[in-house]
């Protein structure tokens, strides 16, 4: 007879199983069903919400903003959706870009740099009443 289990690189984690044990034992109680639901739903709120609130500025906010969705995605099947059509669309870019010349990619990143730069911009403009622009060249101006 031959061996009929996995190699190691294709079986789940050990520890994914047990996540998905509990939360199948919890989503066997009504009352767990709704608490779990509730609890996810408010989790992935936070953390989309931190996301959203640090897209502006130069990190990773959009990173944050799908590791909310995939808390939400736990419960949620339009989350899931969601992120399966994110990841499924970012694979496609990222392909794309791969297949690009050194000049096109170091377009793509020079003008990723300006939309940066740009957000930054206007958010401190906005939320500070601060012109970056007109602050720096008054620095130069004056040294």
């Amino acid at each position: 007879m031959g061996d009929t289990t996995e190699p190691d690189s294709l079986r789940k984690p050990r520890w994914r199983d047990r996540i998905g044990t509990t939360l199948d034992v919890i989503r066997a109680n009504p009352t767990g069903r709704i608490a779990l639901k509730v609890f996810v739903g408010l989790a992935g709120l936070l953390v989309v919400a931190v996301g959203a609130l640090l897209i502006p500025l130069p990190g990773p906010g959009w990173l944050i903003v799908l590791g909310g969705l995939g808390i939400w995605a736990i419960e949620f099947s339009w989350a899931r959706k969601l992120l399966q059509f994110t990841r499924r669309n970012l694979q496609i870019w990222t392909r794309w870009v791969t297949r690009q010349s050194w000049s096109v990619r170091i377009m793509l990143g020079l003008v990723g740099m300006v939309f940066v730069g740009v957000v930054v911009w206007l958010s401190v403009l906005v939320s500070f009443d601060l012109n970056l622009v007109t602050t720096v060249l008054d620095y130069f101006a004056t040294h």
